[in-house]
């Protein structure tokens, strides 16, 4: 699974495996999420409740249907890995929750030895040191990630030579349009001075934060939305870019390039690619969905040709 030569250090009794060194970039990202793990596990106490969390999500459900059985699977920036966690449970798949925060890995980690699975491996490393081979995965997943990176470009390079010839690609970043709501509140919250007075007026504003959450998930959302110190935005035409470059063909994405409704139960069907005018229009009506509300991500899924 790994590289010859990437420094590969078995962490916690062997249940977390440490690979490559970190950039500054990613030490930076680790310091943050360290104090600031997302998705915390405060409110599950079973893979079973968990589950029932997640797999309550449309595109959670039918990822993993599509995903199928005997996969490789890894989730470039895996966080507190629910994901990963919930991917692996109940199949024969290997999945990979690889991230550059121990802190959240070793969450991840104690939550999963409830489950009492063998198919979830925990890795702690920084993506660009590339640490793994060539062609390794079926399945390579990477939402809300590569736009707190240095170069996301770069990384989409490095995180799709890791897949398969017809594996599948699945990455999620901030739409530049998309997350116009965000950014305001954002510039907002700096121009009140970024101190309680500034999060109590974003708090009534943004609408994941008017929820009734508990605490924890409010702080770590806060934290995520408009304290990260990496943060890029991107667009469906400059992911279609990528795809051109690094042989990947485009399948589908959320919000649909031909401003269509999005289909979770075909997320790995063609989709047709629209035209610029069409992702524009596709993109700004982010603003006015509930992908807008929540912080602007869209995903794109391509296939590797």
């Amino acid at each position: 699974m790994f590289k010859e030569g990437i420094s590969v250090i078995k962490l916690d009794q062997g249940e977390i495996i440490q690979v490559g060194d970190k950039s500054d970039t990613a030490k930076l990202v680790e310091k943050f999420y360290s104090n600031n793990p997302f998705p915390n596990y405060d409110n599950f106490e079973t893979i079973f409740s968990l589950k029932k969390k997640l797999e309550g999500n449309l595109f959670t459900v039918n990822l993993k249907k599509s995903i199928g059985l005997g996969k490789r699977v890894i989730e470039v920036g895996s966080g507190t890995s629910q994901l990963s966690i919930t991917l692996a449970s109940g199949t024969n798949n290997q999945v990979v929750a690889f991230d550059p925060t121990l802190a959240s890995l070793r969450l991840g980690s104690e939550f999963y030895k409830k489950s009492r699975m063998p198919n979830c491996i925990f890795v702690n490393g920084d993506l660009f040191s590339n640490p793994f081979i060539e062609e390794y995965f079926d399945i390579v997943l990477c939402s809300g990630v590569l736009h707190h990176t240095e170069n996301p470009k770069k990384g989409f390079q490095i995180i799709t030579s890791w897949l398969k010839t017809e594996g599948y690609v699945i990455v999620g970043l901030y739409n530049l349009y998309g997350r116009m709501r965000t950014v305001l509140r954002q510039k907002l919250f700096r121009l009140l001075g970024g101190g309680k007075f500034g999060v109590f007026i974003v708090s009534l504003l943004d609408p994941i934060l008017r929820q009734d959450i508990s605490e924890n998930k409010r702080k770590a959302w806060f934290q995520d939305q408009y304290k990260h110190p990496v943060e890029s935005l991107h667009t469906l035409d400059e992911v279609l870019g990528w795809f051109e470059d690094n042989n990947i063909e485009f399948v589908s994405s959320i919000p649909t390039c031909d401003y269509d409704n999005i289909n979770y139960e075909k997320i790995f069907f063609n989709q047709n690619k629209g035209n610029v005018l069409t992702r524009l229009l596709s993109q700004l009506g982010m603003l006015f969905s509930h992908l807008g509300a929540e912080g602007g991500l869209f995903l794109v899924i391509g296939r590797k040709k």
